[in-house]
């Protein structure tokens, strides 16, 4: 049986997800543009539109939607050198943006889009655990208002997204399953988990890993349950924002 009775050391319950705050039109130029706050990490989402698709899909009718994603030198309690300084991303970031741009085009009518590409870039400006998860939920309003500006050009008939899109990141530690985890959480859990969810609740991605000790079935099970309800708190907040997807 798993408890969730204690409190953290922030003073949340184990069932509860950090403070949220999100700043839309946060920088100028973008299409969409999104400053996510969870406790005390923090992540710009920009969404770019280009009129062009990759290679690969010209002329077929269809658009694309991919990701960046980086960390600023000083997000973390010692500086870090900047990736470009090293001449390649490194397999971290790689994972992260790859993650972020199949989830956005897993909710995209990529048909309906058009021939154009939609570039969002995450830059964590502060990192306290979570931050690919932040990212995706703050990606997904900086994607839908990107639409909107499409929209509003009549370039596009209505925005192009199937569902919302959210994700939170869920955790065991010692015999407690936890959500959203700060870094001094995530950095000893047990299970690490990242769950990324639509808002009719179907899983788009389900990354788990146990840091030591195999974890049995109904610990997944008290995870994907746990980490639905902290979604369906991110997604009431995007549809309060950013309304209907039509």
């Amino acid at each position: 049986m798993i408890e969730t009775s204690s409190t953290r050391s922030d003073g949340r319950m184990p069932n509860e997800i950090r403070p949220v705050k999100i700043t839309r039109a946060f920088t100028k130029y973008a299409e969409g543009s999104v400053l996510i706050e969870m406790g005390e990490t923090k992540v710009i989402c920009n969404a770019t539109v280009e009129e062009k698709v990759p290679s690969f899909l010209r002329d077929k009718g269809k658009g694309w939607v991919t990701a960046e994603y980086g960390m600023l030198p000083r997000s973390t309690h010692d500086r870090m050198p900047r990736e470009a300084n090293r001449g390649k991303q490194g397999g971290r970031t790689l994972e992260i943006q790859r993650l972020v741009g199949r989830a956005l085009r897993a909710v995209t009518d990529t048909t309906a889009l058009g021939e154009r590409t939609v570039w969002i870039d995450c830059d964590v400006i502060q990192a306290d655990g979570g931050t690919r998860t932040a990212a995706i939920t703050g990606s997904f309003i900086a994607l839908a208002d990107a639409m909107t500006k499409l929209k509003d050009k009549q370039l596009i008939k209505q925005r192009p997204l199937k569902d919302y899109l959210a994700a939170i990141s869920i955790g065991k530690i010692g015999s407690e399953v936890r959500i959203d985890l700060a870094y001094d959480e995530d950095s000893v859990a047990d299970v690490d988990m990242n769950l990324v969810m639509t808002g009719k609740g179907h899983l788009v991605e389900v990354q788990g890993t146990a840091e030591g000790e195999p974890f049995e079935k109904q610990d997944l099970d008290a995870f994907l349950s746990m980490g639905w309800i902290g979604i369906q708190d991110l997604i009431k907040m995007q549809k309060d924002l950013i309304g209907p997807l039509a």
